[in-house]
């Protein structure tokens, strides 16, 4: 976090001590109560909470996203780190089942949320104080960022939302139905209190709740409580009325074009977005609407969903990176103009070996591929830390409200009007003409304007952690999942949409920086037979001393096809849509006094 809760603690130098400070007290002041609600961040930084568990784990395996070099399907369900990702996960998980796990650390969050709710209700003043509204606003809406989690990692789950005590202790599940009815009342409430990014000092950073959070939140809760989820009985939407589709897309469109016609956040490029994110910048006012806040020394986001560094290099002190990456197949499926294509998907990593203390880049193999919306490279300092790397993760940006938006004006009002809030989003990626050319397709009819919103949303987020949770709330998660698996098989073996790519990738160092890496063979249309005349090119553009290199894209270094069934198969191990949560773990089972178990959970194995 760029303020320590220390800092915040000792900004009123009039405060009393903390030995004296009884609650009413705490929460009437301003710096005191602050402080109280920059503690549920702790909770988000906790070793095995979103830090080392959640962000690494929660919405793997997708169309768009897996871990990288995935495991073959034999071994995924006795390999627990896998089956977190496969659909397979069971109770006893080594990685999760733990006293400190993210299911834990989340309540603890819930907790400190609970106190700091009814500590300032109760003695905040917030009817004269804006700026301790504000703080009621934070609290009521990380406690909500909270339990959406909760819900999409677990589904039903204990509902607390008052401090703990002697009544409340040990919960059963509750149906996930009311708490999402308690949180868009929450998320509605806390809109009153927020200030708008950049209309306080307090929201002039991304780490800071503002109201363009608070209702692109609500938005988004909206959106998914109004869709599919796994439920006691099924792979269903919801029975409440109160949570109709048709009133939960009113809500996620009212509040998405709240956000965009205040003004207050303006998309910038795709690329800068990044950029910002890797270089500490959090700045309100531009795509970024608000980020879990890392401190320097804490946080594996890049660690994670970074491009691997093989060594402490001239970029880095910690040789870390590439945990995660996008399915194989998903470069071929971006137009070749579409900018994001090359941000988002990187074939290549860093080198181990290091010429003058520098690493190179150097490729990969078609089931390693990397994210490249965060790089060490793109950083203003060098990361010293074994495992953690302090970039924030970026739970909201601007870019998800206007598809949210277009979404669900195309149900609301139809194509040719959501039309209007998709084309900012693809304008800055894609020529004219051929953003054009998706108008006319997509504003065709209401169903072509949804599959456009699927595919440029997986185009627009792949990396995210978005994606999951839309196949769910769609209800086309086995749909999609079946479909990545098929194309995994028939990029394996170019057949299908994937015929005719080149065997191999050409490639040498560029020898300018000495560190670049130019590809040849990896694109559509490029060939073995074009690969000499682009070698005489490449010689003729930076010297006939060139070194190439090849490498079989599509064999491994046994002479086996890298793309095979038990990777295609790997990708999910049960059906998605009865496996889309994890099971309660055994130990927060076996200690609730018989209140809760994974019965009514279709996940459970």
């Amino acid at each position: 976090m760029s303020l320590s809760l220390l800092t915040l603690a000792s900004c009123d130098l009039d405060a009393p001590t903390q030995s004296t400070l009884d609650e009413s007290t705490m929460f009437s002041t301003y710096a005191l109560a602050e402080a109280e609600v920059m503690s549920i961040n702790v909770s988000f930084g906790e070793t095995n909470s979103y830090r080392g568990r959640f962000l690494p784990y929660y919405g793997l395996n997708t169309d768009v996203e897996v871990t990288s070099g995935s495991y073959p399907s034999l071994l995924s369900k006795n390999e627990d780190k896998q089956s977190l990702c496969n659909y397979s996960t069971l109770p006893a998980n080594s990685q999760m089942n733990t006293d400190n796990n993210a299911y834990a650390m989340f309540y603890q969050g819930i907790e400190r949320a609970n106190l700091a709710i009814e500590g300032i209700r109760k003695y905040g003043n917030i009817e004269s104080n804006k700026d301790m509204a504000q703080l009621l606003g934070e609290a009521l809406t990380l406690r909500a960022v909270l339990y959406n989690d909760l819900i999409k990692g677990w589904g039903d789950v204990p509902a607390r939302f008052t401090p703990n005590n002697n009544d409340n202790i040990y919960l059963p599940r509750t149906n996930k139905d009311d708490i999402y009815l308690q949180l868009l009342a929450d998320l509605k409430e806390a809109e009153d209190y927020c200030y708008w990014p950049n209309e306080n000092n307090i929201t002039k950073t991304t780490e800071r709740v503002s109201k363009a959070f608070v209702k692109g939140l609500r938005a988004r809760i909206a959106l998914s409580a109004g869709g599919y989820a796994l439920r006691g009985d099924g792979f269903r939407k919801s029975n409440n009325p109160e949570l109709s589709s048709d009133k939960m897309y009113a809500i996620a469109k009212e509040e998405c074009l709240d956000i965009i016609n205040k003004g207050c956040n303006n998309l910038g490029s795709f690329e800068e977005n990044f950029h910002k994110l890797c270089e500490d910048n959090v700045t309100a006012g531009g795509e970024s609407i608000w980020e879990i806040p890392f401190s320097a020394g804490r946080g594996r986001v890049l660690y994670t969903w970074g491009i691997k560094h093989n060594a402490k290099d001239q970029y880095t002190q910690q040789a870390q990176g590439g945990v995660n990456g996008p399915t194989p197949f998903l470069y071929y499926d971006y137009d070749p103009d579409d900018i994001r294509r090359d941000i988002t998907c990187i074939p290549y990593d860093w080198s181990k070996e290091l010429v003058d203390g520098k690493a190179s880049q150097q490729l990969r193999a078609i089931n390693k591929w990397n994210f490249g919306k965060l790089r060490y490279e793109w950083m203003k300092r060098i990361v010293t830390s074994t495992n953690d790397d302090g970039i924030n993760f970026q739970y909201m940006r601007l870019a998800d409200i206007y598809l949210m938006a277009a979404e669900s004006i195309n149900e609301i009002d139809g194509p040719s009007a959501a039309w209007t809030y998709m084309e900012p989003v693809l304008s800055r990626v894609l020529p004219a003409t051929k953003v054009s050319a998706l108008r006319t397709a997509y504003t065709a009819s209401k169903e072509a304007f949804f599959n456009g919103i699927v595919d440029q949303r997986a185009f627009e987020f792949a990396g995210e952690q978005l994606r999951k949770a839309d196949l769910v709330r769609w209800g086309i998660i086995d749909t999609k999942m079946e479909q990545a698996r098929q194309k995994v098989l028939n990029l394996g073996s170019r057949t299908g949409e994937y015929a005719g790519l080149c065997d191999k990738v050409y490639y040498f160092i560029n020898p300018n920086d000495k560190e670049t890496i130019i590809l040849y063979g990896l694109q559509r249309g490029e060939t073995e037979d074009g690969s000499s005349d682009w070698k005489a090119a490449m010689k003729e553009t930076y010297g006939s001393d060139i070194e190439f290199h090849s490498k079989n894209w599509f064999i491994d270094s046994s002479g086996n096809q890298t793309l095979n069934d038990d990777y295609a198969n790997g990708l999910f191990v049960e059906k998605p849509s009865t496996h889309c949560v994890w099971p309660i773990w055994q130990t927060f089972i076996d200690k609730s006094n018989g209140y809760l178990n994974n019965d009514g959970n279709l996940g459970q194995l």
